[in-house]
Parts: structure tokens; sequence; C-alpha cells
């Protein structure tokens, strides 16, 4: 067979497919569907407050009232996990979409101007990369207080630089025949950049906002553990495997399993998802 048809029927298998083939594809995108169902779902099946309990009924062990059990409160487990995985998803992903738009933007204006406007957003983002995101969110909440959106905010400003190297680097297509032909009819560099270069740079969009979902789940289940980010009686996977400690040093290990098990495996499904999506591409170029 010759190399041209070759090309063609792996790119018709490619294409066939999808972006996600193969079996532990699939079980990452399962994983992360009945989590995006526990969180949307989960809430309203149980008939228990995720934030208050009773001392009575502390240490319950699973059954069909109390799904997994109770926590050293009294609280039901399956309720603060699933309360917990809505508040965490939203976190994670409003850190992503942040990311996105300051690290895009850094990096699309300073493609398209160059000059010195290029070289101040570098240095700029090269002294943000000097700042690990946890000390910066931790910086912070010192300054602005605890709470998560303080959390969400920084977190988004330390990945923006990984973002905007990405992006910037891809962006460059500003040089391109099909970018000055664009300008030779006169339309707008706005116009240039949403119609023309964005939809070329999306699949490296795309996949750095699922590899920074994934960061931003760690590091913000980081601060809740250390009592940065979501604070007492709200439920977080992260907080939970902070409070879980006590009942795990009791011999009631299920808080901080349950929810150390489901941060574990979400960043994990994100990350090989993110990296299916990174070889698709380099496999759509070759």
């Amino acid at each position: 067979m010759s190399a041209p048809a070759l090309n063609r029927r792996n790119a018709r298998r490619r294409r066939s497919g999808g972006a996600f083939s193969g079996p532990l594809a699939r079980i990452c995108l399962g994983w992360l569907a009945l989590v995006a169902l526990l969180a949307v779902l989960g809430p309203m099946i149980t008939p228990f407050d995720a934030t208050e309990g009773n001392i009575v009924d502390r240490y319950l062990p699973a059954s069909a009232e109390h799904w997994l059990g109770t926590d050293q409160a009294g609280r039901d487990l399956f309720t603060r996990l699933a309360v917990g995985a809505r508040s965490t998803i939203l976190a994670a992903l409003a850190v992503a979409g942040l990311t996105v738009l300051i690290g895009g933007t850094l990096a699309l204006v300073a493609v398209w101007f160059g000059g010195r406007v290029d070289g101040a957003i570098t240095r700029f983002l090269d002294f943000l990369f000097s700042f690990p995101n946890l000390l910066l969110a931790v910086l912070a909440v010192a300054v602005f207080g605890a709470g998560v959106e303080t959390a969400v905010v920084a977190m988004a400003i330390g990945f923006s630089p990984y973002t905007a190297r990405v992006i910037r680097s891809v962006a460059r297509e500003r040089n391109l025949a099909y970018v000055k032909s664009a300008e030779l009819q006169g339309i707008s560099g706005l116009v240039i950049t949403f119609r023309h270069v964005l939809p070329n740079v999306k699949q490296q969009i795309l996949t750095g906002a699922s590899i920074n979902f994934g960061y931003a789940m760690i590091d913000l289940a980081a601060l809740s553990f250390l009592g940065f980010g979501v604070q007492p009686p709200d439920a977080d996977w992260g907080l939970m495997v902070s409070s879980g400690q006590a009942s795990l040093l009791a011999g009631y290990p299920q808080e901080s399993i349950f929810a150390g098990t489901c941060i574990v495996l979400t960043v994990a499904a994100l990350g090989y998802l993110g990296e299916q999506l990174g070889g698709r591409r380099a496999a759509g170029r070759a």
C-alpha cells in the first residue's frame, strides 16, 4: 500500500475513533459522567442536609438509610460527597475558565502587537512563573481572607502563564499567509483573531483547560485541607479529607477514603483525557 493511501486510511481511523477511543478513555469518560451526575442529582435524591447532623448518629455504617454511613458529626457521607462534588467541580471549572481567559488574552495581545508589548507581557509571565500556584493562593488568602473565591482568582492568575505560553506559540499563525491575506482585504484584527486564529488554536486551548482543571482540583483540595479554601461546615472533597483525619485515627477511615479516592480518580481521568487530546492533535499533524 502506498504512503498516501496509508495516511488516508489512518486518518479515517482517527476520525472514526474520535478523540477518546480505547477502553481506558471510555472508562475515564464514564467516571467523569458519574461524577457529574453525582454533583447534579445527588443532592436532589438524598433527604439529608450536608452541613447538619445528629451526634447520636455519628459513625453509623452503610445502610439503606445512609448509603455510605455517617461522619463524626452524624452527617450523611453520601450527601456530603455529592454536595462536595458540586462545589469542587464548579470551583475547578472556574479556575480553568479564568485561566483560559487571562492566559489567552495575554497571549493574543502579545502576538498581535509584538515589540515592546510582547516583551512586557513575556516578562510579566516570567514573573508569575517564579511563584508556585499553591503559594500564590496561600498569599492571596492571607491578604484577602480565606474563601474559595479568593483561591479561584489567585489560582487562575497562577496558571495563566502556562496557558499563555502554549497559546502564544500557536497563535503565531498571525504571520501565516491566510492572516496576511485577510489583513490585505481590510478585515479588522479583532475579526481575524476570533474568526480565523482562535479556531486554529482551540485544540490547544481545550487540552490546556482539561489539564488545568485537574491541577486546580488538586490545589483547591490542598487549600481546603489546610483550612484556606472551603470553610466548615460546608462540604468539599478536600475539606472532607481533612475533617476525616480524626475519624481515621479513631478507626473510621470512610470519609477520608471516599473523598480522597474521588479526587485521585477524577484528576487521573482528566489528565489522561487531556493527553489524548494532545496526542490526537499531534497525530493529525503527522
